[in-house]
Formats: structure tokens, C-alpha cells, sequence
């Protein structure tokens, strides 16, 4: 099974990085079996590239190849998926979009080529507030599943070096 898991997730990192150039990437800190299929829970810390001192952590399912073959549909993961994003260290914001549509902070592929964990990142002005919202994309049937996380920036130290928009 390790052996499939390797090859999926490099192909998976292959295809994430032809199509996310110039985003954040994901660093693996934690794996955890949930059953004795192979399936696990990966969890990952993801550093804004414009929002230095924000970290996010995101956790999804990861099927196992027993799992895979039991149920079929071999080349995609679920679409349940968590982040939760917090201040570790001096936030210094770098020119970051600011409209409501907010700006893809990071993108990875779940699924040989149709899926992708999505997570954008949206200022909100009115409460001076980033938020960091997690989905997945897909090419038909777009998945309602989603999380949010919130960086509140009212009373810290923060530095715009674009200038603080009003």
C-alpha cells in the first residue's frame, strides 16, 4: 500500500505544481490511520506567500488502496476538508487582492486530474479581518462542502506594504 501512496501523491505534487506556480505550498506535519484499510487524515501547514506570520492548517481524507478498490472510483480523494488558520508571528501584508472575490492562496490536486483542494484568502475591510476559506473544485457537481478560518488583525501589529486600504 505505502508504495501507491508514494506514487499517487507524487503524482498528485507533479500536477499541483504545473498548475500552482507562484502559490503557497503545503508542508506535511501529520498523518493519522483511521482504519485498517489504509485510510488516513493528512494534516498540512500552509504559509500565505503575501501574509508573512499567518500559518493555516488544513486536514483531509486520504483513502487507502484497499479502500479505492472496494468502492470504485480509484483516482479521487472525498471532499470533507478542514483548515484553521492562526497568527504565528509579526503579520507584515504584501499586495494582496481586495476585492470580494478575494485571491487563491493555495491550490493542490485531490484527484488524478478533475479535483483540487482550493484555499482563498479574503479580506474583510469592514472588520479588518482575513479569512481563509477551504473547498474543492470540481469540473461538474462543484462540491458545497467547505471550511472557513478567520485572522483577525484589529488590535495587532501589523505591517502593509502596500498601505493599509481603507
Amino acid at each position: 500500500m505505502a508504495p501507491f501512496k508514494t506514487f499517487a501523491r507524487a503524482g498528485v505534487l507533479a500536477l499541483s505544481l504545473l498548475a500552482g506556480v507562484g502559490m503557497a505550498s503545503a508542508e506535511q506535519v501529520g498523518e493519522v490511520g483511521v482504519d485498517w484499510l489504509g485510510n488516513d487524515i493528512i494534516v498540512e501547514a500552509i504559509t500565505d506567500p503575501k501574509v508573512e506570520g499567518v500559518t493555516c492548517h488544513v486536514s483531509y481524507f486520504e483513502r487507502g488502496i484497499i479502500d479505492r478498490l472496494q468502492k470504485g472510483n480509484w483516482f479521487e480523494d472525498p471532499s470533507n476538508s478542514s483548515i484553521a488558520c492562526r497568527q504565528t508571528g509579526p503579520i507584515t501584508i504584501g499586495a494582496i487582492e481586495l476585492d470580494r472575490d478575494g485571491e487563491e492562496v493555495f491550490r493542490q490536486g485531490i484527484s488524478l486530474i478533475w479535483k483540487q483542494q482550493v484555499v482563498k484568502r479574503i479580506y474583510d475591510r469592514k472588520n479588518d479581518t482575513l479569512i481563509y476559506l477551504s473547498h474543492k473544485r470540481q469540473v461538474q457537481d462543484g462540491s458545497a462542502k467547505m471550511a472557513i478560518s478567520t485572522v483577525p488583525l484589529y488590535g495587532q501589529q501589523v505591517t502593509w506594504t502596500e498601505g493599509q486600504p481603507e
